[in-house]
């Protein structure tokens, strides 16, 4: 075994060790002191990630319907990005890029994936499925998607565990069924945490005829609003662990259907003049979730951990089209457009982020993990790729030093019904995106500097960019074993085989 070869048993050993001697990134090595005294060694972590928050949904990316006090707050204090990205248009994919630093194509959940109560039937194998899917008005067959994210993935808890950290995981999961729990996949604590990709209901006991209840949450109090419940769990997390550094994924079910809110909230905005968004009931759930921000920081600056906690506030997907408006960006959740990729990210770092900084940056799900390891003292596993880049000098240098890479991508080899999505792939390089199909017309190219909402397609015009971008995007997913869509024998929908390189205008 060369020097490189690590196995998962390896890092998650060796890693303890390595963490033991280095220093946090930003400080001199030894102890070092924060203001009022305080003894500094590693910082803690707080990652919010929101669930179907679309870009326009805080007041501080530009919403004049929906109030977030907080989140503004948090962005006013830290650093906002402008270009901040989820690994996918939909969740499981997004939160298994999150918490591996690996693209979904690599990993391959590139979908949803289904609860048992969905018929996500374990296998008797218990094997996540190979055998391509599709029905006969499909011209193509599709990779089956994941039901689980495998035990061997290294996870952001596993990652700090050697390293002291006590990880704690709120609210949604949807990585898997009993045996892929987050507390098998080093998180100490899992409060909520299941295959649910939405809650039964927001309102305790959280239970709904068909799919129950959600059976790592205890109902407390009839009525308690879900949010708050969780909210209160965090609060009492940190309060309990201050002493010694930690990681706490605060993975909202919000602002997933079921559409439900408290209605005192729900009152408020149905007397407020509504704008493009205008549902009341989701804008008090967008509330709720601001509340929930605040308590976090709130007993943050009370416990005198501010200064040691980054927090990172994100979202898992675009907004749901119908239920919120993310104008001006061009469609919404499950949409290779703009609506359905582009996320609020917002970074505080105190002491290390100059408050209110502004980044341009593009970001995306799989730099969370290089970023918590570097941030931490932690090394990276070396017996796997890891996709994403740390972007701990881009937040050190408030912006001016860009993350060393070439492109960011995306790959949803999957039918969505809903708004007739057919199977693509994505590269964003630059200011240039390129989006290809496998069924339908094949490329469109749009200049997201001067298009924001990409209404003009240039792919007809500049086909040696189309050329070039597809050269790349193939490369990536030959090399992260990205599994396409096949020609389905048993449709008269037929199209020819889909291939890695650039076929044409």
């Amino acid at each position: 075994m060369s020097k490189y070869d690590y196995t998962r048993r390896d890092f998650l050993k060796a890693v303890g060790l390595a963490a033991a001697s280095l220093a946090i990134p930003g400080y001199a090595s030894g102890p070092q002191q924060l203001a009022g005294g305080s003894s500094l060694n590693k910082p803690n972590f707080v990652l919010i990630l929101i669930d179907d928050m679309g870009w326009m949904d805080a007041g501080c990316y530009g919403s004049k319907f929906y109030e977030t006090p907080n989140i503004d707050r948090l962005a006013a204090e830290g650093m906002r990005f402008t270009d901040g990205y989820a690994a996918c248009a939909v969740c499981s994919p997004t939160r298994a890029a999150v918490m591996t630093g690996r693209y979904p194509a690599r990993l391959g959940v590139t979908d949803w994936i289904r609860a048992r109560f969905q018929s996500g039937k374990i296998p008797a194998n218990r094997k996540n499925p190979t055998d391509y899917v599709g029905g006969k008005n499909r011209k193509l067959l599709c990779p089956p998607n994941a039901l689980w994210m495998e035990l061997e993935e290294i996870t952001i808890a596993e990652a700090l565990k050697s390293a002291g950290y006590t990880s704690c995981h709120i609210g949604k999961w949807h990585l898997g069924p009993d045996n892929w729990y987050p507390d098998k996949q080093g998180f100490d604590f899992n409060i909520g945490g299941c295959d649910f990709g939405q809650p039964p209901s927001y309102f305790d006991p959280y239970s709904r005829k068909g799919q129950g209840q959600i059976p790592t949450l205890k109902p407390r109090q009839k009525g308690e609003y879900l949010t708050d419940r969780e909210a209160d769990e965090a609060v009492k997390f940190i309060r309990q662990h201050k002493d010694k550094p930690f990681f706490l994924y605060m993975s909202h079910y919000a602002v997933h259907t079921p559409i439900q809110g408290k209605k005192n909230l729900i009152d408020k905005y149905k007397a407020k003049k509504p704008t493009n968004q205008k549902n009341p009931t989701y804008a008090a759930m967008v509330e709720s979730v601001d509340d929930a921000v605040g308590k976090i920081c709130s007993v943050l600056d009370e416990l005198n951990l501010a200064e040691r906690t980054v927090v990172i506030f994100t979202s898992d997907n675009g907004g749901l089209l119908g239920v919120t408006n993310n104008a001006p960006l061009r469609a919404g959740k499950g949409s290779p457009y703009e609506g359905g990729i582009r996320e609020p990210l917002i970074v505080r770092w105190p002491k290390v982020i100059k408050p209110g900084t502004v980044s341009h940056e593009p970001v995306t799900s799989v730099d969370y993990f290089p970023t918590i390891c570097e941030a931490a003292g932690v090394p990276l596993p070396r017996d796997r790729a890891i996709d994403g880049v740390s972007i701990v000098k881009h937040l050190k240098s408030n912006g001016t030093k860009s993350p060393e890479r070439e492109a960011i991508f995306w790959h949803f080899p999957h039918y969505r019904a809903h708004g007739n999505i057919v199977p693509y792939s994505i590269i964003r390089a630059g200011d240039w995106k390129l989006i290809k199909r496998y069924e339908g017309k094949t490329f469109e190219l749009f200049n997201l500097k001067a298009d924001l909402s990409e209404k003009n397609d240039l792919s007809q015009q500049l086909p040696k960019k189309v050329k070039e971008l597809d050269a790349k995007l193939s490369d990536w997913l030959r090399a992260t074993g990205a599994k396409l869509p096949r020609p389905n024998p048993d449709s008269s929908r037929r199209r020819p085989e889909p291939k890695p390189g650039y076929r044409g205008k």
